[in-house]
């Protein structure tokens, strides 16, 4: 989710002068643009968002009707999958893909992120424009700072106590944690409140508290209080497992900018960092479109059904400028970065 991005990244090999007339990316930009890839989809995401919302409303309506039920958990992997789906709607509004108007986007943002889901479309812009302006990067990439996991062998050593033997074991906690993906997701925005501002404060706490009482009222009212905390916990667990899946393939273990180093243009510092996967349709359901990872970070807000079909040009441009351009299947992009953390975490298991 990140508007600016969306707005200025694309923008940049003409009108900032970070990117001159001469540089890698103008060319494939000036394509980009002459081929029609860049304009809005909207009536396919209007289709999307509704079918979404019929898809929501059906399992809402099932768990009212089964009631107290056993056969009621049968929903919570569904909506897991849907929840899924909705945070990739969320997502492409951010990035201005549905919509140029910043105030729909937002709406759209607030509805999916804060409303459906339980999560701050502000946190969460924040911290993705910042990824994508400088991804893998380990002093600006919110998404590879020291946290639970690290990414770099520099990050190794400052690790101690439990978070050392987090690094140890990473390769192995990776999709255990992601479990928890979800409620974490929902105590970041949460927290983030005490950032914004006392407006954006107001309308996002009020969203983010409304669907927490909807979610508690709607398993409560509806089940017991067992079976609603073990249909909880299938359903945030799924929800935060289908998100790491989609996520972490992206840019585990490509490169890591040096932060000392030369500055890389756009189309260096997005291509090489990020990986494709490659698959069917139903991959590319299944992720969200963000198998085109690659594509998406040179174009963040190219509409998702566009991006199979720039990926071609950005293929044949990166092999005429001589750039490395990263593709795999899903199942050896999972090995690939389960790799890279067990590297990183090698220092601690043979010190």
């Amino acid at each position: 989710m990140s508007e600016a991005v969306a707005a200025v990244t694309e923008r940049t090999a003409t009108s900032t002068g970070r990117e001159p007339a001469g540089s890698e990316f103008t060319p494939l930009l000036r394509t980009v643009k002459e081929q029609g890839l860049l304009d809005r989809r909207t009536g396919w995401y209007a289709l999307g968002i509704t079918v979404n919302a019929l898809a929501l409303a059906a399992v809402v309506t099932g768990i009212v009707l089964i009631g107290d039920s056993w056969w009621t958990l049968l929903l919570a992997p569904v909506l897991a999958v849907l929840c899924a789906r909705t945070s990739f709607i969320g997502h492409d509004a951010g990035h201005a893909q549905i919509s140029s108007d910043k105030s729909v986007s937002r709406v759209v943002g607030l509805i999916h992120g804060n409303l459906l889901l339980g999560m701050s479309y502000a946190w969460w812009n924040d911290k993705h424009n910042r990824h994508h302006a400088n991804p893998n990067h380990v002093d600006k990439d919110p998404d590879v700072a020291a946290d639970i996991l690290v990414f770099s062998s520099d990050q190794v050593s400052t690790r101690t106590g439990f978070r050392r033997w987090l690094t140890r074991n990473q390769a192995w906690l990776f999709f255990p944690l992601t479990l928890l993906e979800g409620l974490w997701l929902k105590i970041s925005g949460f927290r983030d409140l005490r950032r914004q501002s006392p407006r954006e404060r107001i309308v996002e706490g009020t969203l983010l508290t409304t669907h927490v009482v909807a979610y508690l009222v709607l398993l409560l009212g509806t089940m017991s209080l067992g079976k609603a905390l073990v249909f909880a916990a299938i359903h945030q667990a799924l929800f935060g497992l289908h998100l790491g899946m989609a996520f972490a393939p992206n840019h585990k273990g490509m490169e890591m900018p040096d932060p000392d180093g030369d500055r890389w243009g756009h189309l260096r510092r997005q291509v090489l960092t990020s990986r494709n996967i490659k698959g069917s349709p139903l991959t590319d359901w299944f992720l969200g479109g963000l198998n085109y990872q690659i594509e998406h970070h040179l174009f963040p807000s190219m509409p998702r059904p566009h991006l199979r079909l720039a990926q071609p040009l950005v293929r044949a441009h990166c092999r005429e400028v001589g750039i490395s351009y990263a593709e795999t299947g899903l199942v050896e992009s999972y090995r690939q970065a389960l790799r890279h953390m067990y590297e990183v975490g090698e220092p601690l298991r043979v010190g």
